[in-house]
């Protein structure tokens, strides 16, 4: 039996350890000067003229953005039942309530005409997610959004550096969007986030609320050569700064992240040479000629018929880790609550996409005898459904 093959594991090289061993000589450990690194260098990495913060992780960059856009309790923001609990969970930290709606059935990402039909006098943003690194379809979302005056925040935890039109995800027209480093994504801090617009007022508002309201920084406070024990506590605000030890991990994985782009496609293209005349339907692409798909994932759709669930079995029975993406939230005890009104067919396009979806292995650590690996497991047990 060959070794087990995870369904992910981060990239770290030396560079990343040698500057994680650099913050722990130097003696910041928390905010600080890798971290303003870390944001500049992602700043000028999209262009644009955008402004990027760093916080602990995609959840807490999506409070904070929310936050600072002033949605409150009463309000309501439309949201696909298709993604992780955090897109929705951000939305009741602030006494808001969840709108969840369904998904495009070729993209798997929200559909506008869902989001259209959603809008209700208290809807005051949508949260569209790029699933998988597939850039959502944004030019119906702005056209709804300035109709309906609306602000919109993207979840981007999958779409580094993904890019819709020609242009980057994080410098569209967005109010804010909000990309992950856990240790799973296309670049990793070990924990993180960031979170990124053109808005100096967001910016301000994110950046005092990330570190409990307070309105002086404390690498700013803690380096000063003359007294500055003073600052004021303008909000209750959170503990959601990132420390120097992950954004020194995240320095040199930026530095990386065209290396690893290239490595995804590679392994992305090989999986669409070689599943292409199994059971199963291989995920959408962007306009090539136009736009990036970060392939943070590789969702397969398996033919209808074909039961998910053993077909899973049987990959970790060829030593093969695999997932899912997404157990939809309206399945979740926590979120069905916010469902029970709809039509029946309200989630078709959901229900239809996760009952057949796998997540194979795509990382950078992979090599395509890696890839012909899954490619030949799938091929064995696909067999009797040929």
């Amino acid at each position: 039996m060959q070794p087990f093959l995870p369904f992910a594991t981060p990239d770290i090289g030396d560079s990343e350890i040698s500057e994680v061993i650099d913050s722990l000589k130097n003696g910041w450990l928390t905010t600080g000067p890798k971290v303003k690194q870390l944001e500049k260098n992602f700043s000028e990495y999209l262009g644009d003229g955008v402004t990027a913060l760093a916080v602990n992780s995609a959840t807490s960059g999506l409070h904070l953005a929310l936050e600072a856009l002033g949605i409150s309790e009463g309000d309501e923001v439309i949201l696909p039942s298709y993604t992780f609990t955090a897109t929705a969970e951000v939305i009741k930290y602030l006494g808001a309530t969840p709108v969840f709606v369904d998904i495009d059935a070729f993209t798997y990402n929200i559909s506008p005409e869902s989001v259209l039909n959603a809008i209700s006098p208290k809807t005051k943003a949508i949260m569209p997610v790029h699933f998988a690194g597939l850039a959502c379809d944004m030019s119906p979302l702005f056209d709804i959004a300035k109709k309906f005056n609306l602000s919109i925040i993207e979840d981007a935890a999958h779409a580094f550096p993904a890019s819709y039109k020609g242009k980057k995800i994080g410098t569209l027209e967005s109010d804010a969007t909000v990309f992950s480093f856990y240790a799973n994504k296309t670049m990793t801090t070990a924990e993180g986030g960031m979170i990124v617009s053109s808005n100096p007022e967001l910016i301000k508002r994110a950046k005092t609320m990330r570190l409990h309201g307070i309105n002086r920084d404390v690498f700013d406070r803690y380096n000063s050569h003359l007294p500055s024990w003073y600052y004021e506590v303008e909000a209750p605000g959170y503990k959601y700064n990132m420390p120097d030890i992950n954004a020194a991990i995240g320095i040199h994985q930026l530095k990386r992240i065209d290396n690893f782009l290239e490595k995804r496609n590679k392994l992305a293209q090989f999986y669409f040479d070689n599943l292409k005349n199994l059971p199963l339907t291989l995920p959408p692409t962007p306009n090539q000629n136009e736009d990036i798909h970060a392939w943070h994932l590789f969702p397969i759709l398996l033919d209808e018929g074909i039961d998910r669930d053993k077909i899973i079995e049987s990959l970790y029975q060829h030593n093969i880790g695999c997932s899912v993406h997404f157990i939809p939230l309206h399945l979740h005890p926590a979120w069905k609550g916010y469902c029970i009104s709809y039509p029946k067919d309200h989630f078709k396009n959901t229900i239809n996409t996760f009952s057949r979806e796998i997540s194979i292995p795509l990382y950078t650590k992979m090599d395509t005898g890696d890839a012909q690996r899954v490619v030949s497991a799938l091929g064995d047990i696909l067999r009797p459904y040929v």
